[in-house]
């Protein structure tokens, strides 16, 4: 089973710049996107064969997942069922009979870290939606979580530690997360990979000069982890400043 995990940074810019074309050619089981940016009926997303779900914010062009899938699940589930997290369309959950798949786009903390308490309780509240998942079926989870784990998951990670992303906060909630049942899927396969990146400012000529973070992560239950074949960055995938990332997984 092949499934993509990917920010495009506003569903509709991305449509224009390659979206459908590098969808279709991947042929994916499974399709996660974050940061949609748009509300159900802005745009048109052509893909047969795909049933589509969405969950929108509240706030129009902000936010939001969606998730596209060939075999229709069982159940749906917006949002992770605590009302402060429900208006800004972050958590999308499919049932299947074997494993639930479920993508998150994670609050950023923000510049000077103004968000970072908010942040902070939504790792919190997640970790324990995911723990309930967990204790059914096994968890796939995928999205941009908005946090490089390790000092390997990002170019410069001395002049970074206090920013958005690379606080210890950040990387003690993710490690957190694991340490409740799970495990980095990329990691598992690639421990000291370096340069191994899936988000680059639009400044700096950073995706040029491949100064990037690995922020878009698949993260998935320990008793599956034998399952996993591969992890792969495509980072040749233009369209949004985070390129697409593709697990491969026999369930």
């Amino acid at each position: 089973m092949k499934i993509i995990t990917w920010n495009v940074n506003g569903i509709r810019a991305c449509l224009g710049k390659g979206f459908l074309d590098y969808v279709q050619s991947e042929d994916a089981d499974i399709i996660c996107i974050q940061e949609t940016k748009m509300q159900v009926g802005q745009a048109v997303v052509d893909l047969p064969g795909y049933f589509q779900y969405w969950n929108s914010a509240e706030k129009k062009g902000y936010s939001g997942t969606a998730i596209f899938t060939k075999k229709e699940p069982l159940h749906v589930l917006m949002d992770i069922g605590i009302d402060v997290h429900g208006t800004e369309g972050r958590a999308l959950t499919l049932e299947y009979p074997t494993f639930y798949m479920v993508t998150n786009y994670t609050p950023n903390s923000q510049d000077q870290l103004a968000r970072l308490a908010y942040r902070l309780q939504w790792e919190t509240d997640n970790r324990t939606f995911l723990e309930s998942l967990d204790q059914k079926k096994p968890v796939i989870l995928c999205g941009d979580l908005n946090v490089a784990p390790q000092e390997i998951d990002l170019k410069n990670p001395s002049s970074n530690r206090r920013n958005a992303g690379f606080t210890d906060e950040e990387r003690e909630a993710f490690a957190s997360l694991l340490a409740s049942g799970f495990t980095d899927a990329f990691r598992h396969l690639f421990p000291e990979k370096k340069e191994a990146y899936t988000w680059w400012s639009y400044r700096f000529r950073a995706r040029e000069r491949n100064a990037g973070w690995r922020i878009d992560h698949f993260v998935v239950s320990n008793r599956i982890v034998s399952s996993i074949c591969d992890v792969i960055i495509r980072d040749d995938i233009m369209g949004s400043d985070h390129c697409p990332v593709v697990l491969d997984i026999d369930l």
